[in-house]
């Protein structure tokens, strides 16, 4: 094509359209890193990069974070009873105390008293990775330590887990425990014998 042979209204008509299309990628590339930033704060730097890696691309990786927004807005998620959370709470000291005599046995209660405090509130929690990205919505400063938690009590099922590594679950579970409560954070005196 030659410009020259173009009359200005050709050439101006080109002009706008490289900046239409300047114009919309910049556009597009904005969007994008809103996105990005809005999603990267509302999931946590720990989680954001998890979504990546697992999604395989950042695309993916967002689409399924954006997917877990839209499973919760399904759901039926209740704060927890003033019944409901004494109970729980109650439970959870109970857990704690046992510790001292039995760190395995501990860690294996406080899993599954996450799990029914899960269930009261109305997440499905049949399956794990779908129960932590669920929660990871509404918990996304504490998901990384619950997922901690867990594989440590994965390995303590099969005798490879350390008293020490039990502690760090216990204290890990509580972080996310004190969380879904949704009351104020239990006194860490009790919590200290873990």
């Amino acid at each position: 094509m030659n410009i020259t042979a173009l009359s200005p209204i050709e050439i101006g008509l080109l002009i706008a359209f490289g900046v239409i299309v300047v114009a919309g990628v910049a556009g597009l590339l904005i969007v994008r890193n809103r996105r990005t930033r809005k999603l990267r704060a509302q999931f946590g730097g720990a989680e954001y990069d998890r979504a990546l890696a697992n999604g395989g691309s950042r695309r993916h990786g967002e689409a399924g974070l954006e997917g877990r927004n839209d499973r919760i807005e399904s759901l039926h998620i209740q704060p927890l009873a003033p019944g409901d959370r004494a109970r729980f709470a109650e439970s959870w000291r109970g857990v704690q105390g046992r510790f001292v005599d039995s760190p395995g046995g501990a860690v294996t209660d406080a899993d599954q008293l996450l799990r029914d405090v899960m269930s009261t509130r109305g997440y499905p929690v049949s399956d794990f990775e779908q129960r932590a990205a669920d929660v990871s919505v509404d918990h996304p400063l504490v998901i990384d330590n619950y997922r901690k938690a867990h594989e440590i009590a994965t390995r303590q099922g099969l005798g490879h887990a350390s008293t020490e590594e039990l502690r760090q679950a216990m204290i890990h579970f509580r972080t996310l425990f004190e969380d879904l409560l949704g009351a104020p954070a239990l006194p860490h005196a009790a919590a200290a014998s873990a």
